[in-house]
């Protein structure tokens, strides 16, 4: 009888390991799960200042920033760093990062020779020489966020430039669009941009009317020599559906 109580005693006790490493198990793959999932994702829309694209700014798990172009190069990685008696306003430039960066021998592949393998935890893969010319040799993946480009066939205009970054669709203002908005970026996921057309005041035409629900609004001064038009209301950076654009 007593040997029957010890081995009951002792299965009891192997199913409580065994359930509790289930557990530990599960919670670890849910872990990685979001981890990968989260890990990187589009943080910042910048603009020149002609109010053209000028980058998409991704961060990775790290909290590292990964500015990258239209067409899908990486132009600088790193922190931002505001100004020390305000902190609405920041250095145009990322402060770089320090930590690991490797790049591609092109060995495997010649389009992603010499490009950038990974900037911390964060790694990268490029499309190979044998995809779309559209496409070859550009950024295909930064960690668990897959780009995509537009093709000549969709409008040669936007041929190249980054079509989707993870879940985001990308939209430009194509061949038949109004002739002073061709080639700016016209929505960035479900967020719409509007911009003063060439049916405006020549001095607003090409500059930013809305992104999404916020408005800009810009005043028109006269310098003494010639009338400008200045930015009446609200900061350079705005964050709108989960982005924050910068006007620089």
């Amino acid at each position: 009888m007593r040997d029957i109580w010890l081995d009951n005693a002792v299965s009891s006790t192997n199913f409580a390991r065994e359930s509790y490493m289930k557990k530990i198990s599960l919670i670890i793959l849910l872990f990685f799960v979001f981890y990968t999932s989260y890990s990187q994702q589009l943080l910042q829309v910048g603009f020149n200042q002609s109010f053209d694209l000028a980058w998409f700014s991704i961060v990775t798990n790290q909290s590292i920033l990964v500015r990258i172009s239209g067409d899908g190069t990486i132009i600088e990685a790193g922190t931002e760093e505001s100004a020390l008696y305000n902190k609405n306003y920041f250095a145009q430039n990322l402060r770089p990062y320090q930590g690991s960066i490797a790049y591609y021998d092109g060995r495997s592949d010649s389009a992603s020779g010499g490009k950038i393998k990974n900037i911390g935890t964060c790694y990268f893969t490029y499309y190979p020489a044998n995809d779309y010319p559209e496409r070859a040799g550009k950024i295909k993946s930064a960690g668990s966020l897959f780009f995509d480009y537009y093709r000549h066939y969709e409008d040669v205009l936007i041929a190249g430039r980054i079509k989707n970054i993870g879940s985001n669709t990308i939209a430009y203002f194509a061949s038949l669009d109004n002739d002073g908005l061709q080639g700016k970026l016209k929505t960035v996921g479900n967020t719409p941009i509007a911009y003063y057309s060439s049916f405006d005041d020549p001095l607003l035409r090409g500059k930013l009317k809305s992104i999404g629900s916020y408005h800009f609004e810009w005043n028109l001064v006269f310098t003494g020599r010639e009338t400008i038009a200045n930015l009446k209301s609200g900061y350079q950076r705005q964050l709108i559906n989960g982005v924050t654009y910068v006007l620089q």
